[in-house]
């Protein structure tokens, strides 16, 4: 309990003490100075990963206790920066291995191909997709937006956040195979998804695997009736939204998904007992349950993304055509025609395109965390050894390093600040 809390106010005093004292200002009128606080680098996740470890201990489940591994387990750089979370289970026998492994050739290329893929995601597609969301975003903090711009800019930031988050856990595994070790899958195509279920367990899987084992089940999980369970559910995205940032924005789109997942749930169960013939699959009922699901999704990504509450209800009141206070300016078109076919042809990648693990299915260099993901066999593009793949895997890292050199303004990682 002392360990936990420990852990946990770390977090809640260097992620959320100025929200809570802004929020106290404003209530009460007050003018508590609020602190310069600089965030440790990667203090969510060696958190979460210290929380679970000492769950686990308490649960008798932990089998390894070597303080020097734990404390590499912990601090292992590869994921610090935003994830995966990582499980003892999972990495303590492996780090015991790596002890005795020398270099391997066929672990480094396979590891920096697997790198090289996530920073073309990253420079190329994600920095790329934000050069067209960031202007109307900025813009809405003080005018409102056309709709064409609002609609551009959410697509947009929907595919950012995608490939740079997607990037970012391909580079993840790409460093950690290069050591020989296999860190587990965090992201797998989550925009193929048919339902905010099945897009949960396909985005931040790790995440996903710690607040169910960790929140949703000591909550009670499904045991204590429908009601409960989809409270459960609300509470447990909740406070994942919170996790995420220190906002009243993050809670919004935390709320949301939790309202998304208690009428998926709620659907299913509807369905099987009134609409049997319906639960058959079919490739139109495919289509647009994707299509639905990643509307949904979208939708929320306003919040994540607005800076405050007032430039999210802008965006949203642009989408929704709903007429302007007058008076109010409207700022110059940001999103033209060639914007929206570069959106246009990052959608096609990320709904048609197989994933980076499916390209390197052969070699599997990152531990499957829920079902066999090796299973999943694209017809093409499946990488060997071969001087063909190697000159590719050239090409695309001389590309990035151009880009980011050429282009100069090259951001951070989203996950970075969470």
């Amino acid at each position: 309990g002392l360990g936990i809390a420990g852990n946990l106010a770390a977090l809640l005093y260097y992620k959320y003490w100025n929200f809570f004292i802004h929020t106290l200002n404003r209530i009460l009128g007050s003018d508590v100075q609020m602190l310069e606080i600089v965030l440790p680098l990667g203090i969510s996740f060696f958190s979460f990963t210290q929380i679970a470890f000492l769950v686990d201990v308490y649960r008798r489940e932990a089998k390894e206790y070597s303080f020097l591994r734990y404390v590499l387990f912990v601090s292992y750089f590869p994921h610090l920066i935003a994830g995966p979370i990582i499980h003892h289970k999972e990495m303590m026998p492996q780090f015991g291995q790596a002890a005795t492994l020398r270099p391997n050739r066929l672990f480094f290329s396979v590891g920096i191909t697997i790198f090289s893929i996530g920073l073309f995601k990253k420079v190329i597609f994600a920095d790329g997709m934000g050069r067209i969301a960031d202007p109307v975003f900025d813009a809405a903090t003080t005018i409102a937006v056309l709709p064409v711009d609002a609609w551009g800019a959410i697509f947009a930031y929907t595919l950012q956040i995608y490939f740079d988050f997607s990037g970012y856990s391909d580079m993840a595994i790409g460093l950690s195979y290069m050591l020989g070790i296999r860190l587990p899958v965090n992201f797998y195509s989550p925009y193929k998804s048919t339902s905010i279920i099945e897009f949960w367990r396909r985005w931040h899987m790790t995440l996903s695997r710690f607040l169910r084992d960790y929140l949703y089940f000591p909550l009670g999980g499904n045991r204590k009736g429908p009601t409960r369970r989809h409270l459960n559910l609300f509470l447990t995205m909740l406070l994942g939204g919170i996790w995420h940032g220190a906002g009243s924005t993050f809670i919004i789109w935390g709320a949301l998904h939790g309202l998304y997942l208690t009428v998926n749930h709620a659907w299913r169960s509807i369905r099987v007992r009134m609409l049997p013939q319906a639960s058959g699959d079919s490739m139109l009922r495919s289509m647009l349950s994707i299509f639905l699901t990643f509307l949904c999704v979208s939708f929320a990504w306003i919040f994540f993304r607005a800076s405050d509450l007032d430039t999210s209800f802008t965006i949203v009141q642009a989408l929704t055509h709903m007429p302007r206070p007058e008076g109010t300016l409207a700022s110059p078109r940001n999103v033209n025609g060639l914007n929206l076919i570069e959106i246009a042809i990052l959608c096609v990648v990320a709904f048609a395109a197989p994933n980076s693990l499916q390209i390197m299915r052969r070699y599997r260099p990152a531990l499957a965390v829920s079902a066999d993901i090796w299973r999943d066999r694209p017809r093409l593009l499946v990488w060997s050894t071969n001087a063909i793949w190697g000159g590719i895997a050239a090409v695309i890292g001389a590309i990035c390093v151009a880009a980011i050199i050429l282009v100069g303004d090259h951001s951070q990682f989203l996950y970075f600040q969470f």
